[in-house]
């Protein structure tokens, strides 16, 4: 991954941000230091730079030339750091064109029932990505006044499980394609510093969440578009530098939540792969989800795993007080031939119920597809695999709880029939 590339407040030579000390927040603002020597000048009072906060990624800077100076609509007077940041400035300014409205999408899926006809509503769809990277503000006012895409399940889901080696990030690489395969907007944050979810799209990505929780970066300019309809917010190894800065911050859980908060309304739908772990980054996840689904894999350890979710989720609804819930368990690495797949979902259903997804079946072609750095639904789309992840998407999609089919036997075709 390329170094964050700055220029330093104090002597403004340009640099790469590689030291947690090099980057400071103060006044609204940021100031990034080249060397202990500038820092140490900056903390002394001994240069006046960093006199004014740039109003587009909030890094504070000595105005020197007269393009860092930009003029609003109204006369006001805004402060742009560089060529970008004046870029989106102006941006802003312009609002909307009518150049980016367009005709409301057609619907996703098929009602069930006829339906009384609505009065017709004007949407504004979310502009290309150049677009939205350049101006996050004009771009975030646009989406919020769109219709949301139809979809029943949350908004913001977690997938998320203390245990292990369940298929998280299958997981949730698989519900992120197809939600946006299906026309959603789809939002997908690795907040995992083993960073897999990149791997899996086969994409080395430059910004990352470390970026966006530190650096004051927007989500928007971090993130990457992957897929159609799909952008995705990576992580790597610096991530776990970023829970430092997390545990030194006030209202410490609630920063993932804070930072991402202009760039949600952009998207249909926002999905987080957790770690494995109890960790600050977990609970900064929790909190900003609106529900978890839990990946199960198919033996003993995992369902013993499953208490300690539910006791992590009690926790984040009681001491936290943040309302989430568990959406819904997927039993994973389901093999008919083996009991205790049998019996894992067996004990799934009778305990959550409707609550409990039809099982996600084993097979080679899952654990391929990352090497190509394709999809399950690229790699190998009439796979069992790829069948019963569809079917998850179409339950999230729509709410129904798909009917019972019995997988000892029954073809995928022949199951994703029964369940429409």
């Amino acid at each position: 991954m390329a170094a964050m590339h700055e220029s330093c407040s104090v002597c403004n030579r340009e640099f790469d941000v590689q030291f947690r000390y090099q980057m400071e927040e103060r006044d609204g603002g940021f100031l990034f230091f080249c060397s202990q020597t500038c820092q140490g000048k900056s903390v002394r009072g001994e240069t006046s730079g960093g006199s004014v906060v740039c109003d587009a990624c909030s890094k504070r800077f000595s105005v020197e030339l007269v393009s860092q100076v930009v003029r609003g609509s109204k006369g006001a007077r805004k402060y742009a750091c560089g060529a970008e940041c004046r870029a989106q400035l102006i941006s802003e300014s312009q609002g909307v064109r009518l150049a980016q409205l367009a005709a409301p999408p057609a619907a996703l899926v098929p009602p069930i029932e006829p339906a009384a006809p609505a009065a017709p509503t004007t949407t504004v769809p979310p502009p290309p990505p150049s677009t939205r990277r350049l101006g996050a503000k004009a771009t975030s006012s646009a989406a919020a006044s769109r219709a949301l895409a139809p979809f029943d399940g949350p908004r913001r889901l977690a997938i998320f499980n203390h245990k292990g080696g369940t298929g998280k990030t299958t997981t949730t690489v698989s519900i992120a394609a197809g939600l946006a395969e299906r026309g959603l907007r789809v939002l997908l944050v690795d907040t995992d510093s083993q960073g897999n979810v990149a791997v899996s799209f086969g994409v080395k990505p430059e910004k990352t969440l470390y970026h966006v929780l530190v650096m004051g970066l927007r989500a928007e300019q971090a993130a990457t578009t992957v897929r159609p309809n799909l952008d995705l917010l990576p992580s790597n190894e610096t991530l776990a530098a970023a829970e430092l800065y997390l545990a030194g911050r006030q209202n410490r859980d609630r920063v993932l939540r804070d930072r991402l908060a202009s760039a949600t309304d952009a998207y249909d739908v926002v999905i987080l792969d957790c770690s494995p772990s109890l960790s600050l980054m977990n609970q900064n996840a929790l909190v900003f989800a609106d529900g978890i689904l839990v990946p199960v894999a198919c033996d003993y350890l995992s369902l013993v795993g499953v208490r300690q979710v539910i006791k992590t989720v009690k926790n984040v609804n009681g001491l936290l007080r943040h309302p989430v819930q568990i959406y819904g368990v997927l039993p994973t690495f389901y093999d008919a031939r083996a009991r205790i797949c049998r019996d894992a979902v067996e004990t799934l259903t009778q305990h959550f119920g409707e609550r409990c997804f039809a099982p996600v079946r084993a097979g080679t072609r899952l654990k391929e597809a990352p090497a190509q750095g394709k999809t399950i639904f690229e790699h190998a789309p009439d796979s069992h695999a790829a069948e019963d992840y569809r079917a998850v998407v179409e339950r999230l999609i729509t709410g129904r709880v798909a009917a019972p089919v019995d997988l000892d036997t029954t073809p995928p075709s022949q199951a994703l029939a029964a369940n429409a």
